[in-house]
């Protein structure tokens, strides 16, 4: 069985004071292996967000337990939680925030640059951004604007930057809503890929239901609790 990459246990946030307090997420748990594509599926407002920033440490639970690559993260100071999230956890979001006047290749290469910045090291980055260009279908864009690509184009070289730096998990925050049908189903396609090439598991929160015909799992936020629905 797979190695668990990233798990969340009894997870609640709460906003609000008094009367005017709203839980969002009451109690959520969910435990996520190196090559599992889960998506978590619920209307906008259920808390899909809100969940994604709590496993990406990018917030902290009202309550509960955010565990990343075995490290429990909750009480971390923020400082180890930045590092634990820049080393084990890849983000990308509805909007793919590309630099536009830096190269496809050199968008990729960005988060290699900032790691290097602090002690990192660039050995094999830029094979790697070639290969994950290509595997995203993108790769004779390689230096090209972001101007120049479709919208479709964009997301996947988000996902490629975003994968640059061998991350265990990939968060992905509604990365086709800006997308028609065709290019979603491509997102969701490359996605399930990732996955099963490279090992990571990824864990994408959005409303489009064609996203079960392509997911190992599915679930679904309603009244702040997930249910399972297919394994």
């Amino acid at each position: 069985m797979a190695e668990v990459v990233l798990e969340a246990r009894g997870l609640t946030k709460g906003y609000g004071e008094g009367p005017a307090h709203t839980e969002v997420l009451k109690g959520v748990d969910l435990t996520v292996r190196a090559g599992e594509f889960v998506a978590v599926l619920g209307p906008s407002g259920s808390g899909k967000s809100t969940f994604l920033n709590l496993l990406g440490l990018m917030d902290r639970p009202t309550a509960g337990e955010v565990l990343v690559a075995g490290r429990p993260a909750a009480a971390m100071p923020e400082e180890a939680r930045a590092a634990l999230r820049n080393k084990h956890v890849g983000f990308v979001f509805q909007f793919d925030a590309l630099m536009k006047e830096f190269t496809v290749f050199e968008n990729v290469l960005m988060p290699g640059r900032i790691a290097a910045a602090s002690g990192g090291s660039l050995a094999g980055l830029d094979a790697r951004a070639r290969e994950l260009l290509d595997v995203l279908g993108v790769g004779p864009l390689a230096e090209r604007f972001p101007a120049a690509l479709s919208g479709g184009e964009r997301q996947r070289v988000a996902l490629a930057r975003a994968l640059l730096n061998s991350p265990g998990t990939l968060l992905a925050d509604e990365p086709t809503g800006n997308l028609d049908r065709p290019n979603a189903e491509l997102v969701f396609s490359r996605l399930k890929e990732l996955a099963g090439r490279f090992g990571v598991a990824v864990v994408m929160v959005t409303h489009n239901e064609d996203a079960v015909g392509y997911a190992s799992r599915t679930v679904r936020l309603r009244d702040g609790r997930l249910a399972e629905e297919r394994p």
